[in-house]
């Protein structure tokens, strides 16, 4: 059975990971994912988290698998004019490029609409298209900076620090995603494409619209997580056993007397505030500290098996090493185990998406530097000898 977004073909101009990612999730949709990349360089994620001994990058590996490579120098007349061929017989365009660039090589949305009116031109920038600092430039955490995130992580009084993860940028590429899938469908019922722009800084804004919309309707700040969350008063947070930690997503008055049995505290059942999920920030604050004792004096594997015989919300702290060792990972997809060209047998993460009808798929080989560029332009109208003129134009 084909994809939700057969037939879509995707240039993704895009580099590192906020657009990347979205054109990997097109291209696990269904869609046919062409990646436009500068000569001899390529995409810079070709470049960054590269593991020496198999000459690769885990950045390109995981945003760019199943993608077609076509090497292209937009800057040139010759590049211009070949990618404004592949625009033609194409549905959507992506690209995170500096506000204006693309505008400034000829190729900006109105451009690209003179010449197929269908096109979906989609960019994602740090900061917005529009507005004083719109030129500005900047990656994943200063993203995260810019958007409030980083100021609520951790505990007060202690310096600020970040997740291990890549959050403005996978919020940047979902928000991508979503923006040229919902435009896709508007062009079903108008016959035109349209322009989408979504931002790092949108995304994390997005991300916290609790949080802010606290601060617009009291004046204060939610404040820091301190091993859980400011604006959730509840069992709820991160909690240290005595070899490592618990994750609790806090404690329904249903659940309350399996809670009770588990920490062997049969005296709590009837407890005058602990016994509901919506407490008071003191309150929360009081239990807290009591369950930071109650769960340091057990193993994070005896509360796994106390609290999950009791059907609790919880999960033990994971590492990726036991996210990948647990068969529900795999159960589901999102972990799957594949043979890949170059690396043999090996793990890879899959598609988050399941669909009944129009099933989703997971690239495998992310594509060698320009190893699609002859054919994808031959398949576009090209002959040999209107390629060797292009090359020697410069077009790539």
């Amino acid at each position: 059975m084909s994809g939700a977004l057969d037939g879509i073909r995707v240039l993704d101009l895009s580099t590192l990971v906020q657009g990347p990612q979205a054109a990997a999730m097109l291209h696990d949709l269904g869609a046919e994912v062409l990646k436009i990349e500068l000569p001899e360089i390529g995409d810079m994620g070709r470049h960054v988290g590269v593991i020496e001994d198999l000459g690769t990058s885990v950045f390109w590996e995981a945003c760019n698998r199943g993608k077609k490579s076509v090497t292209l120098d937009l800057r040139t007349d010759a590049g211009r004019e070949a990618f404004l061929k592949l625009v033609e017989i194409s549905d959507v365009v992506l690209s995170n490029f500096q506000p204006g660039t693309l505008d400034g090589w000829g190729l900006g949305y109105d451009d690209l609409a003179s010449v197929n009116p269908g096109i979906i031109w989609a960019a994602g920038s740090f900061l917005g298209p529009t507005g004083p600092d719109a030129l500005r430039e900047g990656a994943d955490i200063v993203g995260e900076a810019a958007g409030g995130v980083i100021a609520g992580i951790g505990n007060d009084g202690e310096p600020v620090t970040t997740v291990a993860s890549l959050l403005a940028d996978h919020c940047g590429s979902q928000n991508l995603q979503t923006g040229i899938i919902a435009a896709l469908f508007a062009r079903e019922r108008t016959g035109r494409g349209q322009r989408v722009d979504v931002s790092l800084l949108g995304g994390q804004i997005w991300m916290q619209a609790p949080e802010y919309t606290h601060y617009f309707l009291t004046g204060e700040l939610a404040g820091r997580s301190n091993g859980g969350h400011p604006l959730v008063h509840a069992l709820y947070g991160v909690f240290p056993t005595s070899d490592g930690a618990l994750a609790m997503a806090g404690c329904p008055e249903h659940l309350w007397e399996g809670m009770c049995r588990a920490i062997e505290r049969p005296d709590w059942v009837d407890h005058p505030t602990y016994n509901s999920y919506f407490v008071t920030k003191e309150i929360a604050r009081e239990m807290r500290k009591d369950f930071i004792e109650i769960f340091s004096q057990r193993s994070t594997a005896e509360w796994v098996e106390r609290l999950g015989a009791e059907a609790q919300r919880f999960s033990p702290v994971r590492s990726h090493d036991q996210v990948v060792a647990d068969p529900q990972s795999f159960a589901n997809g999102y972990i799957v185990e594949v043979d890949h060209p170059q690396f043999g047998t090996v793990n890879m993460v899959g598609c988050p998406i399941q669909m009944s009808d129009t099933p989703t798929r997971h690239g495998i080989e992310a594509p060698h530097l320009g190893q699609d560029t002859e054919m994808v332009l031959v398949e576009a109208g090209y002959d040999w000898d209107k390629l060797e003129s292009l090359r020697e134009r410069g077009a790539w």
